[in-house]
């Protein structure tokens, strides 16, 4: 009924159920006594496949196996997925954050989904009721509620996380989601330009120096908010080499990007100097008074953009880090000031860079940097080698101009030494 053999140092054992082919299942480098063992309890899964009666010694067996033992008897079908019968929208979603293993911000995000599911599907629904085109339907109800193409986009893709989850749960045979359009998550008609001349205004309106340094480092750092500002310390700033190391919760799970370093630029550096020469000797915090996780910062700072006399702009803190990259990739090349943002070009084209008026109104007045007007100025050839060009010299100023951030080597495409080197203002 059943054959145990080794193959390659690997033990397997084959067997025929009456009425269909031979299968093969594969145990891997395991003894000898626990392939008997195996084998045994294989033949009277066999036996119950053909007589209907399960031995009380298998049944105990199989209800014992761990997951991947399981899925190889179901593989081969001798027995059924682990509770699809019984599976449940409401099983399912329990077993998804059982299991997940995300940060707070990305827990929020799957929530909104979960709740999106259960009041359209039902907690009680089964699994196998939710079709490709009952999914389909369930994206076209937040469309018809005028929900953001973006929020669509993310409620979308975390389904699909949610029930492949599902499949390796053996809960769901197929993704209902699999093949639901997601769209983008992006929403341009959100971005906004910060001018410096409005920051400045909200600066001066700010109540201390604290939420002047939660701004300034937003608008003028590019850091992230509020994660970044709180895990600012003291001791991250260098003032001898007038470079900020910056602690990143959003990129710590990628090797190697748990922090990076980006100049100490001279819009930032008066707001963490005077910030520092009135913080509490032995404060190690940069940011000591706002740490509350339940403190909103988004309502206060609308508040102080009030305050200030300057209208309230879209996703408030984002579209200053968006402001900077696009203010500083004016000047630096972008691996460069993706390397100080810690983000990616992708990242970067598709969520923080801009064009602006400033953009435009250079285009009209300066055209390509002036390269076509100056070409035509160019001597004409005449083919006469009395006339011909004499080989510019090389410009001195070129050469005795120093190094400035961002200089980077296009071979390379390395931040260098220099690229931690405090700028001028944009």
């Amino acid at each position: 009924m059943a054959s145990l053999n080794k193959v390659a140092g690997n033990w397997r054992i084959q067997f025929k159920v009456k009425g269909s082919q031979r299968q093969t299942l594969r145990l891997g480098r395991v003894s000898r006594k626990q392939g008997e063992t195996v084998k045994v309890f294989i033949g009277q899964l066999v036996s119950a496949k053909e007589t209907g009666i399960m031995e009380p010694d298998a049944a105990r067996w199989i209800a014992d196996l761990p997951d991947e033992m399981y899925s190889r008897l179901v593989d081969v079908g001798l027995v059924p997925p682990r509770g699809r019968a019984k599976a449940t929208l409401d099983s399912l979603l329990k077993g998804f954050f059982e299991k997940a293993a995300v940060k707070a911000s990305t827990l929020t995000t799957y929530k909104q989904t979960e709740q999106s599911l259960r009041e359209f599907f039902k907690d009680g629904c089964p699994i196998s009721t939710i079709t490709p085109e009952e999914a389909e339907r369930w994206r076209k109800s937040m469309v018809d509620a005028k929900y953001a193409a973006a929020t669509v986009s993310k409620r979308v893709k975390t389904a699909r996380s949610i029930f492949r989850a599902g499949q390796k749960m053996r809960m769901v045979k197929e993704n209902p989601f699999a093949g639901v359009k997601a769209g983008s998550q992006t929403n341009r008609t959100r971005l906004r330009f910060i001018s410096q001349a409005d920051i400045e205004k909200v600066l001066a309106a700010c109540p201390d120096n604290e939420w002047r340094l939660i701004i300034a480092g937003s608008r003028y750092g590019g850091l992230r908010c509020p994660s970044e500002h709180l895990a600012l310390r003291w001791g991250d700033i260098d003032w001898e080499r007038e470079c900020i190391t910056v602690t990143s919760m959003k990129t710590e799970g990628y090797e190697g990007r748990e922090t990076r370093q980006i100049p100490l630029f001279p819009e930032l550096k008066p707001y963490l100097r005077v910030a520092f020469e009135n913080a509490e000797p032995g404060t190690e915090w940069v940011i000591s008074r706002y740490r509350d996780s339940n403190a909103n910062l988004r309502t206060q700072f609308e508040r102080i953009i009030k305050r200030a006399g300057v209208k309230p702009w879209p996703k408030l803190f984002q579209n200053l880090r968006s402001t900077r990259q696009t203010e500083l990739c004016d000047r630096y090349p972008t691996h460069v000031v993706c390397e100080w943002l810690g983000n990616t070009k992708s990242v970067a084209r598709e969520h923080y860079l801009q064009v602006t008026d400033e953009h435009f109104t250079r285009a009209v007045r300066e055209g390509a940097g002036g390269v076509t007007q100056k070409a035509t100025q160019q001597p004409p050839e005449t083919g006469c080698d009395d006339q011909k060009p004499k080989t510019p010299a090389p410009s001195k100023t070129r050469e005795t101009q120093p190094v400035s951030v961002g200089c980077v080597s296009s071979l390379d495409d390395q931040v260098t030494p220099e690229g931690f080197e405090p700028s001028s203002p944009p």
